[in-house]
């Protein structure tokens, strides 16, 4: 996971956060303005200054662009924050938000919420995602302490596979059983971000500010886990309690992540690698940073599933997969080969 050429002084790390800042805002644009229905330049400047339902390009913009963008910025960047601290935890460049069931959990509380529940909208789905993802987390938590209450990185990897190959079993066999709701919860199971509504982040944003809040709290113990659990008990906490707070922060990132926008892979396994190869190790530097290219490649996939194939929509969680395999495929033989 030590990263030997990133960059080293504060001024260039600096001017990096800019830059990815900038990059991430760029893509915010491009994503309001590009689609199956493009819209100008002086459009754009025209709607936000003065909006008139009688143009399209204004209702489209603020009915569909928008919420999506903030959206797809909001997803990106909490799944890349959830990355990071999944591999800081688990001390393994394999680990994703994935690792820890939460997309199998939600997945299958959304399932549940469709196929048994008279629950079928995405108002609907924001909390059945939500609480399945911390369920599946308390569930890997259980399975993988010690009989010390330690929690053991690889017992947390194969507890992860274990609650991931369950709920996504159950899931499977549930939408066959009701196939009339399976094209309903389909979409949203390959990851979208179309059609949401700001009305959904707007429950969810206490849990995202205390996340982040937690987690700027507890740089310092981030850090020290990387030299291990020895360093965090010497800052005056135990790694336990250290890592259980931290997998809290995860769980409400990806699980808010994964509440909105479905079954998006891969991007908390890409950006940290990224982030980690320009800015470093340290947190303080690595989450701000893993944030904004989350949000930048959330956004620029989402404008190329647009784009690619016109006017069908591809979903971006598929855009993800695209591009995260071969990077996972890279990651794996690379730690086969050091081993």
């Amino acid at each position: 996971m030590l990263i030997r050429h990133s960059i080293k002084s504060m001024h260039a790390k600096s001017a990096g956060l800019l830059l990815a800042g900038l990059a991430a805002v760029g893509a915010f644009i491009a994503s309001v303005m590009l689609g199956s229905t493009d819209i100008a330049w002086p459009s754009l400047w025209a709607a936000l200054n003065h909006y008139d339902p009688s143009q399209v390009a204004h209702i489209i913009l603020f009915t569909e662009r928008l919420p999506r963008a903030v959206i797809a910025a909001l997803v990106g960047a909490s799944l890349a924050m959830a990355g990071v601290l999944m591999q800081t935890m688990t001390r393994n460049p394999l680990a994703s938000p994935g690792i820890l069931g939460l997309n199998a959990g939600a997945m299958f509380f959304v399932v549940v919420a469709v196929s048994l529940l008279p629950l079928h909208t995405p108002a609907h789905y924001v909390w059945a995602a939500l609480l399945g993802a911390f369920v599946a987390a308390v569930l890997v938590v259980l399975l993988s302490r010690g009989r010390h209450g330690e929690l053991s990185p690889l017992r947390v990897v194969l507890a992860g596979v274990a609650v991931t190959a369950m709920f996504v079993s159950f899931s499977q066999g549930l939408l066959v059983i009701d196939q009339q709701n399976f094209e309903s919860v389909l979409y949203w199971l390959a990851g979208s971000v179309s059609g949401r509504e700001l009305s959904l982040v707007v429950p969810l944003l206490p849990l995202f500010g205390g996340a982040l809040l937690l987690s700027a709290l507890l740089v310092r113990h981030a850090n020290a886990l990387l030299l291990g659990d020895e360093m965090v008990t010497g800052l005056g906490m135990q790694a336990t309690t250290i890592k259980l707070l931290l997998g809290l922060v995860v769980i409400v990132l990806a699980g808010g992540a994964v509440a909105l926008a479905g079954m998006i892979g891969f991007v908390g396994l890409i950006v940290p690698h990224m982030a980690r190869g320009i800015f470093g190790i340290d947190h303080r530097w690595l989450l701000p940073a893993s944030a904004l290219l989350g949000a930048c490649l959330l956004l620029l996939a989402d404008v190329a599933s647009r784009l690619l194939m016109p006017p069908q929509e591809i979903p971006v969680g598929v855009m993800t997969a695209l591009i995260g395999t071969p990077f996972f495929i890279y990651l794996a033989r690379r730690k086969m080969a050091s081993q």
